[in-house]
Formats: structure tokens, sequence, C-alpha cells
């Protein structure tokens, strides 16, 4: 994994390990937006993963979607 991609995963993790735990399950979605922009940063790189993740996270608010939301696959 290149050192981008570790660079920013890093605090997303630590927010998993730290922060979300006070909050408790409240996400929306399946999975939670931290694990999709970690999972879509591996699977389409530093900058395409982390647009799908902030596009995810913006989707996280009262009126937006729920449920079951895999990232995109990269077509063979």
């Amino acid at each position: 994994m290149s050192f981008l991609k570790h660079l920013l995963i890093f605090p997303i993790r630590i927010y998993q390990y730290t922060i979300s735990p006070l909050f408790g399950s409240s996400c929306r979605h399946s999975p939670t937006c931290s694990s999709y922009t970690i999972e879509a940063i591996q699977t389409w790189g530093a900058l395409k993963g982390l647009w799908l993740g902030i596009k995810r996270f913006s989707k996280c608010h009262p009126w937006g979607t729920s449920g079951y939301d895999p990232v995109p696959q990269k077509e063979e």
C-alpha cells in the first residue's frame, strides 16, 4: 500500500478506535462511513477513494440515504 493511502487511512483508524466508541452505533449505512472510506481508498486509490468517502459522508444526515451501500467494485 502506498504512503499516501496509509497517510489517509491513519486518521480514520484513530477516529474508529478513539472517538467513534464514544458515540455508539448511530450510523445510517452499512458499512459505516469510516469503514467505507478505508475500503474505497484501498480499492480505488488515495484520491478517488477519498472522494468516494466524502460523497458517502455527505449522504449521512436525517434526510439522506440509509441501508446497505457497498463500495463500487472495479470492473476487471
